[in-house]
């Protein structure tokens, strides 16, 4: 009797932790620079409908592109339940553009993380290759309180000018990535990679890291920047890679609207479900 009770016991806690009862909502959003004249779609008119899009889709974790510190002090403000770690990408500090992780307190905790820079001298802020701006990368070491499960989530922005950027700045990531997860822990790689899947730059990552968007069952085809909806088409440039989850059971675009607003960004956010 005692035996069959712990065999019980021990079946209960494994199926709380089951990857089926505990899914990862991951996010990449690129929420264009709030400096921006955008006319009517300027960040005064849309924020109230991107903080409102972030608590709909309540991911676990996400990756914001091209946020400045305002911005991000409002999705903090709005959200409560979200922390956020990211250097400006200008001085190491506030200057600039944000790659951000923002990841949900009640479900996640963060144990490490840095940023660095897309570039030949890769830990001190600087201009790499041919690239026309400044480019990082923040990685986080992060622990899922719903199974005690550590992983790491990586968010970046490629340059949409420089080709030999984009490829060495991808390849410097690769490199890293390899070197920091030495025990193999799962890993998420988010970003705006402004180049589309057939590009060569992405064939080293492919080796290492899983396509969401190749394995999802069900995708959301459809560009993921589309420049306020002047764009059609089924590429995108923005994208969730992954390893060691067995599985991705979703991947869409959030392309609906919040607040009668008709865009939360010039580009539309993504959201896969990692088991």
């Amino acid at each position: 009797m005692k035996r069959t009770l712990l065999f019980v016991v021990a079946a209960f806690s494994l199926l709380a932790c089951s990857p089926s009862r505990t899914p990862l909502k991951v996010m990449t959003f690129n929420v264009r620079v709030g400096m921006a004249n955008d006319h009517e779609n300027s960040w005064q008119y849309r924020r109230k409908a991107a903080a409102d899009m972030i608590l709909d889709q309540r991911p676990a974790v996400f990756g914001v592109q091209e946020a400045v510190d305002f911005q991000l002090d409002y999705f903090l403000e709005q959200c409560p339940m979200y922390q956020c770690v990211g250097v400006g990408r200008e001085d190491g500090v506030k200057g600039g553009e944000h790659m951000s992780v923002f990841y949900d307190t009640t479900r996640i905790a963060l144990l490490d993380w840095g940023t660095y820079w897309l570039s030949e001298t890769p830990d001190v802020p600087s201009l790499g290759w041919d690239a026309a701006c400044k480019r990082t990368a923040t990685w986080t070491l992060l622990k899922d309180l719903s199974c005690n499960k550590e992983f790491f989530f990586v968010n970046t922005h490629l340059d949409h000018m420089g080709e030999v950027a984009r490829q060495n700045g991808l390849a410097l990531i690769v490199e890293r990535i390899g070197k920091m997860n030495p025990n193999g822990n799962p890993m998420i790689l988010t970003g705006d990679f402004n180049v589309y899947p057939e590009d060569p730059c992405l064939t080293d990552l492919r080796k290492m890291m899983t396509d969401a968007w190749e394995t999802a069952p069900e995708i959301d085809e459809g560009p993921t920047w589309h420049d306020w909806g002047k764009v059609s088409g089924t590429r995108h440039i923005d994208y969730i890679f992954y390893s060691g989850f067995p599985k991705c059971t979703s991947l869409a675009r959030v392309t609906q609207s919040y607040d009668n607003v008709p865009f939360v960004s010039d580009h539309y956010p993504v959201v896969a479900v990692l088991e």
